[in-house]
């Protein structure tokens, strides 16, 4: 059969290039034609068996172009179970041009990897529908809040439950009375008489499964006669058996066996309103596994105050453009990213970080939109709105994290690939056995047994166990200021052995500092400080703006510098007040015939710690000695004394010298050191790591840390970095406090236990109760299990899974160091 596929080619300038490509794909085989659209840039292919896309981008590859891939993301309705995963991934993957798709059970929503061209997302929402599933493209620059859909969903099963229920306890009690109260049936027998007791039930029941109920068979049925069954199809066949049989029994009794012509009309009534109940209270709990979306999304304001042509309006933030000013007054949600360009005041943005303290915010500070002004006033310039504006990104990568499919998840889907269909092949293997096997009547015992299979086998909890922990583990980390930005990365670092961290900016604050002032007898600390600044205050050298910082802090104003002059490789000298100062390392005071002997001490056991030692003199006499360092951040020590605690080893890949690097990891406690790598040199660094230790998470910040963070099985972007390490990250640390590292390897492994215990939970229902409910405890003296009851645990099972996953809401955060 031939099939067509128009793919987006990169890199063709001229007809040379069109007709490399179009001999390229020609030569595949089973390709009849190949045309290339030099102003497009596409190529349209058409072929037969022994080709398909992936093999078409090949050889484009090997002709030396690129084909272009894109991502689609469809929101998909009517699945109930993994089984319904499956079908819709595997009907996406087989579509021409598809490379891959991940389907998820818990958010009802799917996205497609594409080539650019091969498919339309309306195309690809057809493919779902013809799969027998509702579905429609969503917009995938939009953030997605499923809330509304999900509340709408949680109405419509309340009301649905509400209904069946009304409809359900007169059968219950007409059929099931006189096991509670004594008389009952002596009543009905003396009242209304057994034929009417019947018709009675009958009539509620077939009002329960067609209408309540109605949605088992609208989504079952064709699923049944598609031969690709799925949990709807279950529930349709076992309450449709209990009712024909019933209904049989009933309206023709002679048809059965002697003493077979019971009737099990509240079974079909109350499997289906017990699995209803299940599927309300399924929806609640999916709706609350998804809220970190909505609050997300519910941080953006609706409106700000704008400044046009003088004035102040307020307008809605969807019309808010780059360079508009925003007013924000005090208590007010920012309403975009933004520049502040008058006022001050203090911004809490733990619903964007996790940072517990605001943070002071005056002009030339970055603001971000969604954060909470204090009491200050301000006025800001918007730099970035839409798409592009942090919140925006935030939500986007909560939401594709949320969809996507850890590696765990490949079993699942294999099992359940086989799921259903082997369950309707137990329930009649179970049914034939009994009928061979079973006491009588053979009948009656022989479809209650079946229809309890069907009834309790629940791929609904297996579909369910990975993606609502997802869901709601990836929700969590962003409430503690982690971005997982692929969900599979929340089980990749709970694998990791060993976290490889960049110094500069990452442990380090990135800027250097003063951290001792050492001086001699009778010299006066703020004396050294403003003269050091007051000669430094004409150098652009990074020791110099730590000098200025620091005298800046401790409100020594700098004095006026007369004959300031740089001396190359040695410091910097100058006259200041009168004195000639000079400031710089020992050469400079060897040259310059200064006696550094009393400090030199002091200065080699600085060198040691890591710091860079500086002297100063006034007069040609050594007044100080000062050192220069790059501040370790606050809580790092504490951080690696967690890593260790969680059983991890750590390193240090950094460009510093080495006697810099290994002083800085003694203070810190790391294991291993990797020092003076050039920025190309980390990727080897990371590679030999993980051929030494395993699996490795690598943490960095800088452009020269994007390749390094790729390498690794994860990547943790600090971030308060470059966008390009955030974007090349599989995790981005919001609030920039690297001890987020620690927080996110517990949470990931809390996530993944989670996961494990509904794996856990979901198989052993399954492998346990099946049996149980085909009876083969009947022949130790066992009980035979009532299909409600089957009902009432494959209800449960469901609710049990997402439950499990809902105490993820409740994790971290965890305490830092050698705590326990």
């Amino acid at each position: 059969m031939s099939q067509s596929t128009t793919l987006q080619v990169e890199g063709m300038s001229c007809a040379s290039c069109a007709g490399r490509v179009e001999r390229a794909a020609a030569a595949l085989p089973g390709v009849t034609s190949a045309n290339v659209n030099l102003a497009m840039k596409t190529l349209n292919a058409e072929y037969g068996e022994g080709t398909d896309a992936r093999s078409l981008a090949e050889a484009v590859a090997k002709a030396g172009y690129q084909v272009e891939t894109e991502d689609t993301r469809l929101e998909v309705e009517g699945m109930t179970c993994a089984s319904c995963v499956g079908r819709v991934e595997r009907a996406l993957k087989a579509y021409p041009g598809v490379t891959g798709a991940e389907v998820n059970l818990a958010d009802g929503s799917a996205v497609v990897h594409l080539y650019s061209g091969a498919a339309t997302p309306t195309e690809l929402a057809q493919v779902v529908q013809r799969a027998g599933y509702d579905a429609h493209p969503l917009d995938t620059g939009a953030p997605r809040d499923a809330s509304l859909k999900r509340n709408e969903e949680m109405a419509a099963q309340r009301r649905a439950f509400l209904i069946a229920l009304g409809l359900t306890l007169p059968v219950f009690l007409l059929a099931m009375g006189a096991h509670f109260v004594p008389g009952v049936q002596h009543l009905i027998d003396t009242t209304i008489g057994q034929t009417a007791d019947r018709v009675i039930q009958f009539a509620l029941t077939t009002i329960v499964l067609a209408w309540p109920g109605r949605q088992f068979f609208r989504h079952g049925v064709p699923m049944l006669l598609r031969a690709a069954p799925d949990m709807n199809s279950l529930v349709a066949l076992g309450a449709t058996a209990a009712w024909a049989y019933s209904t049989v029994a009933t309206f023709a009794p002679g048809v059965l066996p002697a003493g077979t012509d019971h009737v099990y009309f509240e079974a079909a009534a109350v499997i289906v309103t017990l699995i209803l109940l299940g599927r309300t209270l399924e929806a609640r709990a999916k709706g609350q596994a998804g809220a970190a979306i909505s609050k997300l999304i519910g941080l953006a304001p609706t409106t700000a105050r704008v400044v046009r042509q003088g004035k102040a309006i307020d307008l809605p933030v969807a019309e808010l453009r780059e360079g508009d000013i925003v007013e924000l007054r005090p208590g007010e949600r920012v309403a975009a990213d933004g520049e502040v360009t008058e006022g001050r005041s203090w911004i809490d943005r733990s619903m964007l970080t996790g940072e517990p303290a605001p943070v002071e915010t005056g002009v030339g500070d970055e603001v971000v939109g969604g954060t909470v002004n204090g009491e200050g006033a301000l006025s800001f310039r918007v730099t970035r709105t839409g798409e592009a504006a942090t919140l925006s990104r935030i939500v986007r990568m909560v939401s594709d994290a949320q969809g996507g499919k850890l590696p765990i998840q490949a079993m699942v889907d294999k099992v359940t690939m086989w799921f259903v269909p082997a369950v309707m092949a137990a329930a009649l293997v179970t049914l034939g056995i009994w009928l061979i096997f079973g006491p009588a009547p053979v009948l009656a015992h022989a479809l209650v047994a079946a229809v309890a299979v069907l009834i309790i086998a629940c791929p609904c909890a297996m579909g369910l166990a990975t993606p609502t922990s997802i869901m709601v583990g990836s929700g969590r980390g962003a409430e503690l200021g982690l971005l997982f930005r692929k969900g599979e990365a929340l089980q990749r670092l709970s694998e990791a052995q060993v976290v490889a961290f960049d110094k500069t900016g990452t442990l380090t604050e990135g800027h250097p500092a003063l951290t001792d002032l050492v001086t001699t007898a009778g010299v006066d600390r703020a004396t050294v400080l403003s003269a050091a600044a007051a000669i430094e205050a004409k150098s652009e050298h990074p020791v110099a703006r730590a000098l200025l910082k620091a005298a800046e802090q401790e409100g020594a104003a700098p004095a006026p510098v007369e004959d300031f002059a740089v001396i190359a490789g040695h410091g910097v000298s100058g006259t200041v007040s009168g004195r000639r100062v000079l400031l710089g390392n020992a050469r400079l005071m060897q040259r310059e015939g200064v006696d550094i002997a009393p400090l030199t001490d002091t200065a080699n056991r600085l060198a040691v710690e890591g710091k860079t030692p500086l002297y100063a003199a006034f007069d040609g006499a050594l007044v100080a000695t000062l050192a220069v360092a790059d501040p370790v951040k606050d809580g790092a020590a504490e951080l690696i004394a967690t890593l260790h605690r969680l059983g991890l080893k750590t390193a240090m890949v950094t460009g510093d010298a080495e006697p810099t690097a290994q002083a800085i990891a003694r203070t810190l406690g790391i294991d291993k050191v990797v020092a003076e790598v050039l920025p190309e040199g980390k990727v080897d660094a990371v590679k030999a790591l993980q051929a030494e230790h395993g699996a490795l998470a690598f943490v960095g910040d800088g452009i020269n840390d994007a390749p390094a963070l790729a390498t690794a099985e994860t990547g943790i972007a600090i971030g308060t970095g470059t966008d390009v390490a955030i974007e090349t990250a599989d995790l981005v640390l919001m609030s920039g406090d690297p001890a987020g590292v620690a927080q996110a390897v517990q949470l990931s492994r809390t996530t993944m236990r989670n996961i494990r215990q509904n794996l856990g939970w979901a198989f052993g229902y399954n492998v346990v109760l099946i049996p149980v409910a085909a009876g083969i405890l009947a022949p130790f003296g066992g009980p035979m299990l009532s299909p409600m009851l089957a009902a009432a645990a494959m209800a449960a099972s469901s609710v049990i899974v997402v439950s499990n996953a809902l105490r993820l809401k409740r994790a971290g955060p965890w305490p830092t160091g050698n705590r326990t």
